[in-house]
């Protein structure tokens, strides 16, 4: 193979390249919708996306939440469902072992941070509060954010309701009074 069938064969690539870019940008301008500020058609009940700036604003609010008004709308066999996003690294069983994360069983009542046998974030050590389900609730929405430090990588529940149900499934299994 000699130098000019190499430079025809780095234009055909080169060329096959541009085309392929050339195609899409034509066809960008060719298909350009100009998108509405707002949407033609309101459906009455959803809220507006929030920007970054109103969701970090909302996770700093601590808002005071009705548990017991909460904990009635539980289901314990969503709660079991719930639950498996947990277990991976959790367990709730008296004799459990420790995992990724520490053994939930009786937390509710117990002092976070306080598992002799595992090993906490220092955040978590320092928080030491008793958990509740208040707590907790709270906690299970964006862990990150309420205890910042925290080695928990768990994203949090998007939906309250299933951190609710999540909490209700364990204070059955560990026959806790609200």
């Amino acid at each position: 193979m000699d130098s000019f069938e190499i430079n025809k064969i780095i234009a055909a690539v080169l060329l096959a390249a541009l085309i392929i870019i050339g195609i899409g940008k034509f066809a960008d301008y060719l298909f350009f919708v100009d998108k509405p500020e707002q949407s033609a058609y309101k459906v009455e009940g959803l809220e507006p996306a929030k920007t970054a700036s109103q969701v970090s604003e909302t996770v700093e609010e601590k808002v005071e939440v009705d548990i017991k008004a909460l904990l009635a709308m539980g289901d314990l066999a969503h709660g079991e469902k719930v639950f498996k996003k947990c277990s991976a690294c959790h367990q709730i069983a008296s004799d459990g072992k420790n995992m990724i994360g520490p053994n939930l069983w009786s937390v509710i009542g117990r002092t976070a941070g306080s598992v002799s046998d595992y090993k906490y974030s220092k955040a978590m050590i320092a928080y030491a509060k008793e958990w509740s389900f208040e707590e907790m609730n709270s906690y299970l929405i964006k862990p990150q954010a309420y205890i910042k430090g925290t080695k928990m990588a768990f994203a949090g529940l998007r939906k309250e309701k299933d951190s609710i149900k999540f909490e209700e499934n364990k204070n059955k299994v560990i026959n806790k009074e609200i």
